[in-house]
């Protein structure tokens, strides 16, 4: 009988800040960071190595180490535990969804952060983990052991508690099997041509306007449809980058727009007017994330720009109401932010009920890696029609299965798991403060 035997924990934090790759009007230098957990067993994996899940949670530097305590407070719900009642027999992962419930419903860690924060990260990151070693263990990538599974399979990992007034158990299995019809076909063109993506690699907003423009002619080059631009920090100078990306890219790309929070609700809605005639695809993040009204309240006053949410949305009750108050447009997913792929796949169903599309966020180490899962899930398996993830182009030589992106278009992974494992000599060069790349 195979065990789980411990977790190992580090934190991973990439100089990021040095190039200004990742700067916004909220975070100007950040590190991108992961608080990294590898779940460990006594268990032989299908390829004769160790079997072993491999999570995270995305932080920007400073604090990655409270995260990895909260990390570390999950290890008595794993550690000691039969393989095969935390993750399920190979191919059938049905305890995950007791394992989720278990973890968000603890008493005193709930009492911490009720599905926030950063103990409902904490969450996500071992999750996400676990799932890692369920699809290694079944030797299948995420994306398609998830796609493999029966309606009612997937229901059976989500928790309807407060979501009944949105979605029940029973509508949800009524989406998943309306999407059954056609799911080996589009295994078959996922395989073959892959999944649109769209580069936010031209718009960081410390980048200097002959890189943007310089970045944005190559992305089009490389065969991307849409560019992100970040904005928020000065009207005027969000005009003269716009123009440059505008022209830059011509007439049929998209520019999305992203502000990443930093507005209150009526600066938002004057300031989108103002930038309205660059025809951006949506504005992201106009305002606080938990600030339901006021995004819906944006979204009247600055159509027909659409508005985007969901990077730092921190569980799926927010995202029913999001849906409920007619808030966004685009729902923005995070591998990491919600309690993993349980959650997000409430999530993913929450939007097929009413109708909202769903664009990954992935701007962060790991998140392009983990992500492209949940959307190739999604086109296969609950919406059945492919959207665009996100893609930054750096840290991805870090994974042991990077996520590939060429003409536009993510590859579907075909490695065992969730493509979340790093290269142990990258753990070992970039653990804080220790690590090779910090001591320099």
């Amino acid at each position: 009988m195979s065990k789980i035997t411990g977790l190992d924990t580090f934190d991973v934090r990439f100089p990021t800040s040095r190039t200004l790759s990742g700067s916004d009007a909220m975070n100007e230098a950040p590190d991108y960071s992961a608080a990294y957990v590898v779940v460990r067993t006594d268990a032989t994996a299908p390829d004769g190595g160790e079997l072993a899940g491999h999570g995270f949670a995305f932080t920007i530097g400073r604090g990655n180490e409270v995260q990895l305590a909260a990390i570390r407070a999950l290890e008595p719900f794993l550690v000691g535990q039969d393989l095969d009642a935390i993750t399920g027999e190979p191919g059938d992962p049905a305890p995950l969804g007791d394992l989720y419930r278990r973890l968000v419903t603890d008493s005193p860690l709930h009492w911490l952060g009720p599905a926030c924060g950063v103990i409902h990260m904490a969450t996500g990151a071992v999750l996400n983990a676990c799932w890692d070693l369920a699809a290694r263990r079944a030797g299948m990538p995420l994306w398609l052991l998830l796609a493999s599974l029966s309606p009612e399979q997937l229901a059976d990992l989500v928790d309807f508690r407060y979501l009944a007034d949105a979605l029940t158990r029973d509508q949800a299995v009524g989406l998943l099997e309306r999407a059954l019809d056609g799911r080996a076909e589009r295994i078959a063109a996922l395989c073959r041509d892959g999944y649109p993506a769209y580069s936010t690699a031209p718009g960081w907003l410390g980048y200097s306007d002959e890189l943007l423009a310089a970045l944005c002619d190559e992305a089009v080059r490389d065969g991307f449809k849409q560019v992100k631009v970040k904005v928020g920090a000065s009207v005027t100078d969000d005009k003269r980058r716009l123009a440059i990306a505008r022209e830059t890219v011509g007439p049929d790309i998209g520019i999305a727009i992203d502000a990443n929070q930093v507005w209150d609700v009526p600066t938002a809605a004057g300031w989108v007017r103002e930038l309205a005639q660059f025809r951006p695809a949506w504005i992201e993040e106009p305002t606080s994330p938990d600030d339901i009204l006021g995004t819906a309240a944006i979204r009247r006053a600055v159509a027909p720009v659409l508005v985007a949410s969901g990077e730092h949305v921190a569980n799926r009750v927010l995202f029913k109401q999001l849906l409920q108050a007619q808030a966004i447009d685009v729902m923005q997913i995070d591998a990491c932010r919600v309690a993993g792929v349980n959650e997000n796949i409430a999530n993913l169903l929450l939007a097929a009920k009413f109708g909202v599309p769903v664009y990954p966020h992935a701007g962060g180490v790991g998140l392009c890696e983990i992500v492209q899962h949940l959307s190739m899930f999604d086109y296969v398996a609950v919406s059945g029609t492919p959207r665009m993830i996100e893609w930054i182009d750096h840290l991805h030589e870090h994974f042991e299965a990077p996520a590939v992106v060429s003409g536009g278009y993510y590859a579907a992974p075909e490695a065992p798991g969730a493509s979340t494992r790093m290269r142990p000599e990258s753990v070992a060069e970039y653990t804080y403060p220790d690590g090779a790349a910090w001591r320099s």
